[in-house]
């Protein structure tokens, strides 16, 4: 536990990718079996646990530490597990249990001896170890390392490719022994050819406005980029699953999808949407039914899933992805003619001509509630990754609004001392005079040195305080840039912003002068 301990603590406060790569190699180098399998876990996929966590540490912390303080502690820290991690009162010096028997003990009890374990193990270990064992067990490390940055530096550490480790992924659990006797080479490959199983994604390379003048438009396709969540789903005769883009089990979220083409041995890379009519809905509605663990009937009316085919990574138990994109392109129009999975279609492929044609459709995506171009060499084959030369997105502009700041809140993890995530407003009409209706919120965008300047605004322009939010004086005015606006009940304005980030802090602009409703009414 120490050295779990000692490794996420150190991720935690490491900001290079390329150095928690090497911290990570360097743990599942010199861990042993099981442990550096659970650690491996707790980094991707999460422990196969689900427990109330929240409700038993707020049980467990009213026994030892007065509620309003907990409460106020934890608010100001911005964290549950350092919260109690720091409060736990320390028990004598004792040994404390390795990573696997921490991990044993609690898949090993039931719900009701639940909070007895938890604090069993609590007791027999320090601060730091505290801390991680709670993040172990809440599913959610926040240490800045995604689950493919985890499997890279596995690949690293073991010698081996990533494209294999992620294709064997999906047909092993926890604490994955097979896959280190493997790699250890005492033992074989593993077989995983009775399992569904994940095909690393290819991804596009984002293309500047300098660059596309250089692009050779007469050897590649062009199809739109539609505003949902990119999906791979994979099934046999027997059962389906709906995987994200990072290889992510998405399948309780979306039965349907995986209805739609069960019996058919078939990979394919699409794009999850929410369509009605033929119409694409908002991002918002695919929002809805995104990170549920069941979905009801009711939810599946409502909100349709859809999926628009790009590409036919194999069939029939053939691998297609060696082939070229335009050979892929025509095996996915045929299946698709032959099968015709429900709530499905295929990307339209755009008629263009020379650059100019393409600069004319890119203007046109946004009236279209498009996010803008993609652009796929036709002799591409389907690599995994994000491969240089063959895949391009030529995303719109993103729109503008000067907005003012009004509530601030404390961030998480390393920013949990700060002032990091900020609402702001723009300025409505009412019969009074003028007021600041909220539209969005963004904490990101800015550099670590502008945090520190917004952080120093908030705490000396604070007027309220409500719990952890901050209440600041309409004086400080924000550029935000954000992909598209919509109508939503969220904010009094009646608007939201897609994937809002802060573009510019305008020290310079007074606030009277910042965006109004009816501005940003006319964007929508």
């Amino acid at each position: 536990m120490r050295a779990f301990a000692n490794l996420l603590d150190t991720l935690s406060t490491t900001p290079g990718r390329n150095d928690k790569l090497t911290l990570i190699e360097n743990y599942f180098r010199s861990t042993a079996d099981p442990h550096r399998g659970w650690a491996l876990a707790a980094l991707t996929d999460g422990l196969p646990l689900r427990l109330p966590l929240r409700r038993i540490l707020l049980d467990l912390m009213s026994a030892r530490v007065d509620p309003v303080l907990y409460q106020l502690s934890r608010d100001y820290v911005g964290d549950t597990a350092e919260t109690v991690a720091l409060l736990w009162p320390d028990g004598e010096a004792s040994t404390p249990p390795t990573l696997a028997d921490a991990v044993e003990a609690m898949m090993g009890a039931s719900r009701a001896e639940l909070p007895g374990t938890i604090s069993s193990l609590l007791d027999r270990m320090n601060a730091r170890e505290r801390w991680a064992f709670l993040k172990l067990i809440g599913g959610a490390p926040r240490v800045g390392v995604s689950a493919r940055l985890a499997r890279l530096a596995l690949a690293s550490a073991l010698d081996k490719d990533v494209t294999e480790i992620e294709e064997l992924w999906h047909g092993l659990k926890p604490p994955y022994m097979e896959l280190f006797q493997w790699a250890d080479g005492n033992a074989a490959r593993p077989d995983v050819a009775g399992a569904i199983t994940f095909r690393p994604m290819m991804l596009a390379v984002p293309l500047a406005e300098n660059e596309i003048a250089d692009l050779p438009v007469n050897e590649f396709v062009a199809e739109w980029k539609w505003d949902g969540i990119r999906v791979q789903i994979s099934s046999d005769r027997d059962r389906c699953r709906v995987f994200s883009r990072t290889g992510e089990d998405m399948t309780s979220a979306f039965p349907d999808v995986a209805s739609a083409f069960a019996g058919r041995t078939v990979a394919v890379d699409g794009e999850l949407l929410v369509v009605r009519d033929g119409v694409v809905a908002p991002f918002s509605d695919l929002q809805k039914r995104l990170n549920r663990k069941s979905v009801s009937t009711q939810l599946m009316r409502r909100y349709p899933a859809f999926v628009r085919l790009y590409d036919l990574l194999s069939r029939d138990d053939q691998d297609l992805r060696v082939h070229p994109f335009v050979e892929r392109r025509a095996e996915l129009e045929a299946w698709h003619a032959s099968t015709r999975p429900f709530e499905t279609d295929i990307s339209e492929l755009l008629q263009f001509e020379k650059l100019e044609d393409l600069v004319r459709l890119r203007a046109a995506a946004r009236g279209a509630e498009i996010e803008g171009l993609m652009l796929k060499r036709k002799d591409s084959p389907y690599l995994a990754g994000r491969p240089k030369g063959h895949w391009f997105k030529w995303k719109r502009d993103a729109l503008t609004l000067d907005c003012v700041m009004m509530y601030a809140q404390r961030g998480s993890g390393k920013r949990s001392s700060f002032y990091s995530d900020y609402t702001f407003g723009v300025w409505r009409s009412t019969e009074a005079g003028r007021e600041l209706v909220s539209i969005g919120k963004a904490y990101s965008g800015f550099t670590d040195h502008e945090l520190r300047e917004l952080d120093r605004f908030v705490r000396n322009h604070t007027v309220e305080q409500y719990g952890p939010v901050r209440a600041v004086s309409p004086e400080l005015v924000l550029e935000v840039a954000f992909d598209a606006l919509q109508a939503s009940k969220r904010h009094k304005s009646g608007l939201a912003m897609r994937f809002p980030r802060i573009h510019r802090i305008r020290w310079d602009k007074p606030a009277k002068d910042a965006d109004t409703l009816d501005a940003a009414n006319a964007l929508l």
